[in-house]
């Protein structure tokens, strides 16, 4: 189970995920209560260990931006969360290691999520980040021939049962591990990530 946390705004908070067995670490450089400058992410992702995924989060932004500011914080790879299309998903893809393609529940971006090149479909609800649930039967028309994150309203209490329901390749949380908007709460980090990997083993 490939396990993202996204949000991060300070080291304090990435470095506790990744000791808490976090795979992967997201950094919001879109408009956002947790949004980040890529000089900060950049001093925050020295201090990580090499093999932890460290993913740009943009919205609506130009291919060529978003491989810019990549490369400028050092970043692994970019999750595309606007309304992106595949060959803007595709071009981005040319030059970002791991690209992770958003798409809302429902849409038909979702129905056809085979047809962007990234590595894995986030599958979020209508307004993402704001940590609210959708049902999950909507992800009935996602493709099978994908890797697929489950996100949108995750805690530590539901994640086990959307892991049992879904078969997610991967589970990505941000509201749903905080305290306020941008600080993590260490406690529901830890429960949330064991609770996933106990889900999967179970």
């Amino acid at each position: 189970m490939f396990i993202k946390i996204c949000g991060i705004t300070n080291e304090q908070d990435a470095l506790l995920a990744v000791a808490l067995g976090a795979d992967a670490l997201g950094f919001v450089f879109a408009p956002s209560p947790r949004q980040i400058s890529p000089a900060l992410a950049r001093e925050i992702v020295k201090r990580l260990p090499p093999e932890t995924v460290t993913v740009g989060v943009f919205r609506n932004e130009t291919p060529s931006r978003i491989i810019e500011i990549v490369n400028e914080a050092r970043m692994q790879g970019a999750q595309l969360h606007g309304h992106e299309t595949p060959a803007m998903t595709a071009e981005v893809a040319t030059d970002v290691r791991f690209v992770i393609k958003a798409v809302v529940a429902g849409s038909q971006d979702a129905a056809n999520a085979s047809n962007f090149a990234s590595d894995a479909i986030l599958v979020d609800g209508l307004h993402p980040g704001s940590g609210t649930a959708y049902d999950w039967e909507l992800l009935q028309d996602i493709p099978t021939d994908i890797r697929l994150m489950l996100s949108g309203g995750l805690t530590p209490e539901n994640v086990a049962a959307g892991i049992a329901q879904v078969r997610p390749w991967g589970v990505d949380v941000s509201s749903g591990v905080e305290k306020a908007p941008g600080l993590k709460d260490a406690v529901k980090m830890r429960h949330f990530i064991t609770n996933a990997r106990d889900a999967v083993l179970g």
